[in-house]
């Protein structure tokens, strides 16, 4: 079969995949995406959108049930095969033909395989039927390829076939139990999703929740899961695991064992650069790439990497932000125009580093931007600190009888701009973009009194930050 060219060749058709595919289209360039699995990767099918949909049943719920006059109409609890329906219809049914469709109308050819190096710029695809396809890319080729489940080596684990966070999203019915390995933002969700399934579940983390937040961000979200049932065993390790004819045995670190019917595993992730032929390239199969902020992986000048798979910021909008940047930059070199590689150009990545937003579906919510204190400190900046008790706020007490919550700004106190914001308290996902703005674009303290917060919300923070900290000027 005759080699097929492109301008551009993308491995891994997910959101990061299309959008680079998609905006070096805009630029005058062909592409293809090469995919192996369904369009649309990971974040619309077993992580973000999937996860998503298992969580808000209960944090409505338990909303409502937080209002009087609302509450007397509260009876029962989640109904699961509703939560698992609406899973099941956001995720299409794990269909991916309406994102077929928008591939192919973004004028991106789609070629549906496994994808190999063979060599620089060269790749062989096998479909599913064993047939391949030989592609050769004239500028550039894009691994999007992502990140998967990692497993420790804990003896007899991977035998017990434990869940990942994609069997956790995509399970067709509730388990009699779930016992969870890890504290961070998948341990911390699924446990909270299905323990408003009315499944018991038990969380084992060697360390404090959410231990990359703000420490009392990880503090609330534990006291809450406690709160709905969940046992929650801080400081535990796993020796060892395997799986009987009805559960899942694990055998702790202290000598107890504990039983459950799913075991999830969510200690972190690893990049899906095995079995790529990265190998052709003098690239080390199983590695994360690591790349500049154009998104070129180091060494080449024709190779760039986006998304989880560069291990800059394993975040879905980070990747897409990434995949902006990268089919730009690729489109504007293969035009031979100039690449502005200035911190704030377009054809460059840097929000990914000190300025990354990120919100924890958990209830309370968690979302923050930029750097912790301790991250701060470490960093070499002078900082103050101002946290706020969010149930203050008059916009608290109108969206629920009992709101809690906690806010923190952390201060670069020699360019008085803010570096690092965090909010925990229900639905302050939605107050994160305004803190975002004031990270990224480094916002003078004493521009941000004349940004008036609207009254009664939760924005009304903002107000209160600059009164706490007492230092800007109207």
């Amino acid at each position: 079969m005759a080699e097929r060219e492109f301008d551009l060749i993308v491995i891994g058709a997910g959101a990061i995949g299309e959008n680079v595919a998609d905006r070096a289209v805009q630029g005058g360039l062909t592409a293809a995406l090469v995919e192996a699995e369904l369009v649309g990767g990971e974040c619309s099918y077993w992580a973000c959108m999937p996860s998503k949909a298992l969580l808000r049943a209960g944090a409505v719920l338990r909303a409502a049930d937080d209002v009087d006059g609302a509450k007397q109409s509260v009876s029962g609890g989640v109904d699961p095969l509703g939560v698992l329906r609406r899973r099941d219809a956001i995720v299409h049914d794990w269909n991916d033909a309406s994102q077929v469709d928008w591939v192919r109308g973004a004028g991106i050819e789609l070629i549906r395989g496994h994808a190999r190096f063979t060599g620089p710029k060269r790749l062989t695809v096998t479909a599913a039927d064993g047939t391949t396809t030989d592609l050769v890319a004239r500028h550039a080729v894009t691994v999007s390829t992502g990140s998967a489940a990692l497993l420790p080596e804990v003896p007899g684990l991977a035998e017990a076939m434990p869940w990942t966070s994609r069997e956790a999203t995509s399970a067709k019915r509730v388990p009699a139990s779930l016992a969870i390995l890890g504290g961070g933002v998948v341990g911390c969700e699924m446990a909270t999703a299905y323990a408003s399934m009315g499944c018991p579940v038990t969380l084992l983390s060697r360390g404090p929740l959410l231990s990359t937040l703000e420490p009392f961000a990880g503090e609330a979200v534990q006291a809450a899961l406690e709160k709905a049932g969940v046992d929650v065993r801080i400081g535990t390790e796993a020796a060892s695991v395997h799986r009987t004819d009805k559960n899942v045995v694990i055998e702790l670190a202290d000598g107890s064992r504990l039983l459950a019917e799913e075991l999830l595993v969510a200690i972190g992730r690893t990049p899906r650069t095995v079995d790529l032929g990265i190998e052709t390239l003098g690239l080390t199969p199983g590695h994360w790439l690591t790349v500049d902020d154009t998104m070129l992986v180091k060494g080449f000048d024709w190779l760039y990497a986006t998304g989880d798979v560069n291990h800059r910021a394993l975040l879905t909008h980070q990747g897409k932000y990434q995949a902006r940047a990268a089919g730009d930059v690729i489109a504007a070199r293969a035009n031979g125009e100039p690449v502005d590689d200035a911190p704030w150009g377009r054809h460059v990545a840097t929000a990914d580093i000190e300025a990354v937003p990120q919100v924890t579906f958990t209830d309370p919510e968690v979302a923050s931007v930029g750097l912790t204190a301790e991250a701060a400190t470490k960093a070499g900046y002078d900082i103050r600190v101002v946290d706020y008790d969010l149930s203050w706020i008059a916009g608290a007490s109108a969206l629920a009888d009992h709101y809690e919550g906690r806010a923190r700004a952390v201060i670069d106190a020699e360019h008085e701009v803010m570096i690092g914001v965090t909010f925990v308290g229900r639905e302050v996902g939605e107050m994160l973009h305004a803190a975002t703005i004031a990270v990224v674009g480094k916002v003078p303290l004493k521009r941000l009194w004349h940004a008036v917060p609207a009254y009664p919300t939760l924005n009304e923070v903002w107000l209160r930050f600059l009164e706490t900290d007492g230092r800007g000027t109207a």
